[in-house]
């Protein structure tokens, strides 16, 4: 198994004094994630215009010293940068060298059900040595990125960005633009990460509380009350359970880069400089920050929204944030990007020449599991609401929790006879007449969240008491109202489901291809869809073909996105305009999750030209709305 990084800060440091590792491998790299590229507007792409050709193959690739297997796109990973304009039209031809089915999927564009790129669902797939054209017009502007959507090729590398620049004039003024792909890799196999995780809950989980650390850590949040303890080991459950996949297989990269190898972005002072950040990760959710350079987030899931300064800011998988700095002092900025769990982490410099660095910040203290994340809402239960003190998110419970059992109980339960009163904590809730019927109770569901409320304001697991500016979605007003005011006419509860020990992973206890019936939509009818988190686990679920209001209460307007983080234990709702006839792919965006089976199939009907209700054809997605099919 490859271990951790063992990053010699000292080693570290004289490597990037010397140019960094990267600059001896610059053929390895697209030019836009070369280190060193100076990221201005005026270089033109490689991959541009109305024809493109993508060729998918076996590369060798090398991170950390060492080399493994990749499946890369044109023989680089990240894949090349495509860039496109709203308005043109595309055709991307894309050839399968491998000897299996690969794919594309265009993460967040609006297209025809049918160039979507999910095979099984929108397409048969791409087969071994035969080209298929990808052809559709350009509806919106904004950053997204591609990917394979055929079994785990993600995790090999099979993944890049793409810009969309807009029609018109461009809100948000810049004067240089950097593409930050943020990813997870690993000299293991995908498949047999998968194989370890099904076999050994918590397999990759090399930050367990140990009994010593829980009597006399250093960090009072770290010591934990002989009640606290017991009632973890009675729930089979380890509060440190944040990440599936860790640092101890992982190599974090930016760009392709690990943290020793130092991709730089290149700057002049006073100059205002866009960071295009996408989450390409297989698995990982990171914490982003630049410490000494306040960020200005414009921009969110390809959605313009008012600018809104930060220091910080977590990026969940399949996610994209624009973020504009203005670094006014002839010196070098270290972009920090911390794995969830702070298993590991990469990093990127930012400065006006080469061979510039700037001080690495250590890892912080790993985060714990509390309260809310068992979907306890904010109670304080004599002392165990780490929510309250810093903990938050992600996690298991085993048979012995309060699953296969407990729903979420209106508001003024008898929480005593929940087992929660002041006899102590009694999680065994078992009482199967009180899970919603729309939940297959079974060996796949070890939990049910008592009390689930939404966490779309929430800080992020482990910034809840950071000094300084965190954003939240609750941040995020668009720049432009969503174009369908209608208030929906009809609400659908999803249930994200799973046993964190055996690895098994559904929408309201059914797994796709398994008894799970497709999800509905009546073309142009407005729905609310409420997420509901029954795990401990956070799940970046993304819905194609459609981008959607979250429901946030805020009086500046509801984020549009297509990609929300819906919290442990907690819920999220977005109302949305089911626009685009066809099928697609609704699902958990941590890869290992959806191959598990959290996924489903949305299904749009009717599949003619009907107008939408106000009697027009739907809008496009420059104005925030779904596009619809061509």
């Amino acid at each position: 198994m490859h271990e951790t990084i063992a990053l010699n800060r000292r080693a570290m440091l004289r490597g990037a004094a010397l140019g960094g590792l990267g600059l001896g491998l610059t053929n390895l790299f697209p030019a836009w994630a070369q280190t060193g590229s100076p990221g201005l507007r005026t270089d033109r792409p490689t991959l541009t215009g109305e024809d493109i050709r993508l060729r998918v193959g076996h590369s060798a690739f090398t991170v950390g010293g060492r080399t493994g297997h990749a499946i890369t796109v044109n023989g680089v990973l990240p894949a090349p940068l495509i860039r496109l304009r709203e308005g043109q039209n595309v055709r991307i031809h894309v050839e399968n060298t491998l000897d299996e089915d690969t794919s594309i999927h265009w993460h967040g564009l609006i297209l025809p059900f049918h160039m979507d790129g999910v095979p099984g669902i929108s397409f048969p797939g791409i087969l071994p040595r035969t080209t298929f054209t990808y052809e559709f017009p350009i509806k919106q502007f904004g950053t997204y990125w591609y990917h394979s959507h055929s079994g785990l090729q993600e995790q090999a590398g099979h993944y890049g960005p793409l810009v969309i620049d807009p029609a018109g004039a461009e809100p948000a003024a810049y004067d240089r633009e950097h593409v930050v792909v943020l990813s997870d890799w690993t000299f293991m196999h995908p498949h047999q990460v998968m194989a370890k995780v099904k076999n050994e809950g918590g397999y990759f989980n090399r930050q367990k509380q140990t009994l010593a650390g829980l009597l006399q850590g250093s960090d009072p949040e770290e010591r934990m009350s002989a009640s606290e303890r017991r009632m973890w080991g009675r729930m089979r459950m380890d509060p440190t359970d944040i990440a599936d996949v860790t640092g101890t297989t992982y190599t974090y990269l930016i760009n392709g880069h690990g943290p020793q190898e130092n991709w730089t972005g290149l700057f002049r002072p006073g100059e205002r400089v866009r960071l295009r950040v996408i989450n390409a990760s297989a698995m990982t959710i990171f914490n982003v920050r630049i410490p000494g350079l306040p960020m200005s987030i414009v921009q969110a899931d390809g959605t313009h929204v008012r600018p809104v300064e930060t220091d910080e800011f977590q990026i969940s998988v399949a996610e994209t944030y624009d973020a504009i700095v203005t670094p006014t002092e002839d010196r070098a900025y270290t972009l920090m990007a911390e794995s969830i769990d702070r298993s590991g982490f990469c990093r990127a410099t930012i400065a006006p020449r080469l061979g510039m660095v700037a001080p690495v910040p250590p890892l912080r203290p790993r985060p714990t599991l509390g309260m809310k994340d068992m979907g306890m809402g904010g109670m304080d239960h004599g002392g165990m609401n780490h929510g309250s003190m810093g903990h938050s998110s992600g996690g298991q419970l085993g048979d012995s929790a309060m699953g296969r059992g407990a729903a979420a109980p209106p508001a003024g339960a008898d929480h005593a006879a929940m087992g929660h009163g002041s006899g102590g904590m009694n999680h065994d809730m078992r009482d199967e007449s009180l899970v919603p019927p729309n939940i297959d109770v079974g060996v796949g569901v070890d939990m049910i969240a008592p009390i689930p409320v939404d966490r779309t304001g929430d800080r992020p697991l482990g910034l809840e008491n950071e000094p300084h500016r965190v954003l939240t979605y609750h941040d995020l007003a668009p720049l432009e109202p969503f174009h369908d005011r209608r208030q929906p006419t009809r609400s659908v509860d999803i249930h994200l489901t799973g046993n964190m020990e055996r690895f098994m992973w559904s929408f309201d206890g059914r797994k796709l291809n398994e008894g799970a019936e497709p999800i509905r939509f009546e073309r142009n009818e407005r729905v609310r869809v409420n997420l509901i988190n029954n795990s401990m686990m956070n799940h970046p679920i993304h819905i194609h073909g459609h981008f959607f209001e979250l429901v946030t209460g805020m009086p500046h307007g509801h984020p549009v996105k297509h990609t929300v983080n819906v919290m442990p234990g907690g819920k999220a709702s977005f109302d949305l305009t089911a626009d685009a006839p066809g099928d697609w792919a609704f699902h958990c965006h941590l890869l290992y999750h959806m191959h598990a089976g959290m996924m489903n199939v949305v299904k749009v009907r009717p599949m003619d030209d009907a107008p939408n209700a106000s009697g027009t054809p739907p809008p496009s997605a420059r104005s925030g709305g779904t596009g619809g099919a061509a």
